[in-house]
């Protein structure tokens, strides 16, 4: 079956070792799916100011780069997160992102796969466990939707 699979990029950095780490996971999966990489670098997205409208009209009220990608986030059935681990967790960026989708709540979000896609310069696979507590995190708030893998870039 072929999939919609979106790929989210968090690195700042231009060639960084997630995004390499993405860019090999998209080829792969290339191969029998429809495959989207999107970069966070290239959109401004600003912080959640917790207002809740969005769970009111399903959109939310800040203008800004977030609004041309949580739709392909509801489509997409494969959603992979791609992060630098900075002090143990995801980067700044996708969590400041994970914190903007919030309208999806309301949007009847389930049954998708994610996967995680993370580096670290640290050599110890421990140092993936922040990263992975926040994504799952955000996941236990959607029906059916699970964590089916995990890439651990150490030693980067």
């Amino acid at each position: 079956m072929n999939k919609n699979v979106l790929i989210i990029s968090s690195s700042l950095r231009n060639n960084s070792n997630s995004e390499t780490l993405a860019k090999k996971f998209a080829e792969g999966a290339k191969e029998n799916n429809n495959v989207e990489m999107i970069y966070i670098k290239d959109y401004e997205i600003n912080y959640c100011k917790g207002c809740l409208a969005c769970q009111n009209t399903g959109k939310c009220i800040i203008n800004d780069g977030v609004k041309d990608i949580i739709d392909k986030v509801k489509n997409a059935d494969v959603l992979v997160f791609a992060t630098p681990i900075y002090y143990y967790s995801v980067s700044g960026q996708l969590k400041t992102f994970l914190d903007r989708l919030n309208p999806l709540y309301i949007a009847d979000y389930k049954y998708r796969e994610v996967y995680l896609i993370a580096s670290a310069a640290d050599d110890n696979p421990s140092a993936m466990d922040g990263a992975e507590k926040t994504i799952q995190g955000w996941i236990d708030c959607f029906d059916g939707v699970k964590l089916k893998g995990i890439i651990k870039g150490l030693s980067c």
